[in-house]
């Protein structure tokens, strides 16, 4: 007998290891609370993965495939995946297990001493989830002492004919119209353009039973479970999808970078938690978007900010992942030290932008990439917090977390930990951009144009006091060397009140 073993997070709607049910297939998923609770998972992630797998179960089991399943209440709520696959091996008299490879880094390595564990082969075989595999990644990136994404993006459009003219160019003429996508906020008090509501959650019997255990089981996670507002079902992805491409691909371009107070997702698609679990795959989701481009539906900004979005950074980070772990999470090119700030997991801080972005989180386990770039990272970064704790708070907040999307996205990207392998430049910007591309200032307790006293806004000391910090290894960067000869030019009593101001506040934080 053969168990085909399909992990939370591939959930394909063509599974390459199921082509037709046989006599000596079995299919077998696994619930498990002690990895549900490696971290403080979000639970209203919990409980869309739970409800996603219960619903691809039961689609097996239509399709006649002999399906086991464990759930979260069956036996004792701290089986583990071997405990559970030890008893299958036994019972079913299984002689090989099979599985896709693992999008997680310890998972994958865990699996030789788990067939020892069992006394059965488990085999592993290439996962079609990403358009981009690990060895031609692999192989594009040997050689090169930093990688760019815009150079990865450019090649897969033109080996895969995306959104390209029939001569063999971009369409429009330009590969990257991330230019006309960093429209602000006065911009958008301007124009007034109408945000369509979310569409309500669907009443599903399964994600009510799910998020039940999941409040019981995992109490002190963040977030409430009852409060689920995405689908859980490939077919609720695909309408989503489809929600998306006529409802918000027009506007998502020009507003990508906006933030709007109460606003949650604005123009944004919201696929990412699909694409991560496998109910939608990245070539549907550009192609939906590249035929609302040739159907006259949405502007080529929105469109190509869009597959850039998926064909560029999605694929860039998991090639990134696979090619720097395990060493990748111990990064700290500037040696941060500070443990996450009290009001992490509360959102209780005057600074309205962080605030709101940190109810986002906690509330409906959703933050758009501005949010989590240049409001929470931009924080975390400029105050010099852990690595490590950062990464953790990211990975337990949000519906999309998993472990190859956050580590690169936290470390390289937001925290600059890899001393620049992919980013060019660390993302920090002070007051100024807060103010530039959201509304939050207009209702915050701090002043973004006052620099000194207790109202001004913290983002201006940290700014100038993480240039100062770090002048010797940012003076020659081409992107930001300008704001450490700017920093060098303030007089030495204007620089030790902006250390001071900084420490004083990062202290209260504490």
């Amino acid at each position: 007998m053969r168990l085909i073993w399909i992990l939370g997070d591939q959930l394909l709607p063509s599974h390459p290891l199921l082509p037709s049910p046989a006599p000596d297939l079995l299919v077998g998923m696994i619930e498990s609370a002690p990895r549900g609770s490696h971290l403080r998972y979000h639970q209203q992630k919990l409980t869309l993965l739970y409800s996603a797998m219960r619903h691809y179960a039961a689609d097996l089991k239509k399709r006649k495939f002999n399906t086991l399943y464990h759930h979260l209440n069956d036996s004792s709520d701290q089986a583990d995946y071997s405990t559970v696959l030890a008893s299958w091996v036994k019972q079913h008299r299984i002689q090989e297990i099979h599985l896709l490879d693992p999008n997680e880094f310890d998972t994958l390595h865990s699996l030789p001493t788990l067939s020892k564990k069992l006394g059965v082969p488990v085999q592993r075989h290439p996962s079609p989830q990403f358009l981009v595999s690990r060895e031609e990644f692999q192989s594009w990136a040997q050689g090169k002492k930093h990688l760019l994404m815009e150079t990865h993006y450019r090649r897969l459009r033109t080996e895969r004919n995306i959104l390209m003219t029939p001569q063999g160019l971009p369409e429009g003429g330009d590969w990257n119209l991330d230019d006309q996508n960093r429209r602000t906020f006065r911009e958008f008090a301007k124009e007034k353009p109408k945000v369509p509501p979310l569409p309500p959650p669907v009443k599903d019997p399964v994600v009510q039973e799910v998020a039940a255990q999941v409040s019981k089981l995992f109490p002190h996670h963040p977030g409430k479970a009852a409060d689920l507002w995405v689908p859980t079902t490939r077919q609720g992805a695909l309408d989503w999808l489809k929600l998306f491409i006529h409802q918000r691909l027009e506007k998502f371009g020009s507003w990508e970078d906006t933030m709007v107070d109460g606003e949650l997702i604005l123009f944004h698609s919201v696929l990412s938690p699909f694409l991560n679990l496998g109910l939608l795959t990245p070539l549907e989701c550009i192609q939906a978007a590249e035929k609302a481009y040739r159907d006259g539906k949405a502007p080529l900004n929105s469109v190509e900010g869009f597959i850039r979005q998926i064909l560029g950074w999605r694929e860039f980070i998991h090639g990134i992942y696979w090619l720097k772990m395990p060493e990748y999470r111990e990064v700290n090119f500037l040696g941060a030290d500070r443990p996450l700030p009290r009001w992490a997991y509360t959102g209780e801080t005057e600074m309205r932008c962080v605030s709101q972005a940190i109810h986002g989180a906690i509330d409906h386990a959703y933050n758009h990439h501005i949010q989590r770039l240049m409001v929470l990272g931009n924080f975390f970064l400029l105050g010099g917090y852990e690595p490590k704790a950062v990464l953790r708070w990211y990975s337990e907040l949000y519906l999309d977390a998993y472990d190859w999307v956050m580590v690169p996205n936290v470390l390289g990207m937001i925290l600059f930990a890899d001393g620049g392998f992919f980013a060019t430049k660390p993302y920090a910007a002070g007051a100024a951009y807060q103010d530039k591309m959201g509304n939050h200032c207009a209702s915050c307790q701090l002043d973004p144009k006052q620099r000194e006293g207790p109202q001004a806004c913290p983002f201006h000391s940290l700014y100038w006091n993480f240039f100062g910090q770090h002048a010797k290894l940012f003076g020659k960067n081409p992107r930001i060397g300008m704001m450490v000869k700017l920093w060098e030019k303030k007089t030495p009593a204007d620089q030790t009140q902006i250390r001071q101001n900084a420490q004083r506040f990062l202290n209260q934080q504490a």
